[in-house]
């Protein structure tokens, strides 16, 4: 199996949040770890990106929520690293009202295919990126699109839990990853 790096989005994941109780329960699991998660610097959170693929023995599998898939679209341009994939969970618009001033340096994300494969889960009602928006980016980056229903912004506050449905995503990615590797 591969190693799974968590990368959240702007204020770093709290304890309510899926990627943290699926953190602290799978050792495999582990968080990339920026200068800072409420002011993010897009080079900085590249630098911490880099680092935490460069430690994997093999190339890992990126889980990213929110402000982190837009760090993936601009790390995978920038990077020769290799990764597994990445599954990323509620892409939010940076050109939306609701998008963070502080995150503007993740504004522009690529356009192109991904270097690697991708798949987008989807919430039908997130504050911060439209299904527009959302099955715009899914064609432009070549990603697989999953839209899970009416959970806001896929996170603490969507009431998820250790979100089940979420590791069998993930799960079943994952097993796809594995079988295009063997071919």
């Amino acid at each position: 199996m591969n190693d799974i790096i968590i990368l959240p989005g702007i204020g770093g994941s709290g304890d309510a949040h899926w990627q943290t109780r699926w953190e602290i329960s799978n050792p495999a699991m582990r968080r990339f770890q920026p200068a800072d998660w409420d002011k993010p610097d897009l080079a900085d959170w590249i630098s911490a990106l880099d680092r935490a693929v460069g430690a994997s023995a093999t190339p890992p599998l990126l889980v990213a929520h929110s402000l982190a898939c837009l760090l993936v679209a601009h790390w995978q341009q920038l990077s020769s690293l290799d990764v597994a994939g990445a599954f990323l969970v509620a892409v939010p618009d940076p050109k939306s009202a609701s998008f963070p001033a502080e995150a503007a340096g993740f504004g522009n994300p690529p356009t192109k295919k991904m270097r690697f494969p991708t798949l987008i889960i989807a919430s039908t009602d997130d504050p911060f990126g439209s299904l527009d928006y959302v099955h715009a980016r899914a064609d432009l980056w070549g990603s697989g699109l999953v839209e899970i229903g009416s959970f806001g912004h896929i996170n603490g506050q969507s009431g998820l839990d250790d979100w089940g449905q979420g590791k069998a995503l993930l799960t079943a990615f994952s097993a796809g990853l594995s079988g295009s590797h063997r071919a």
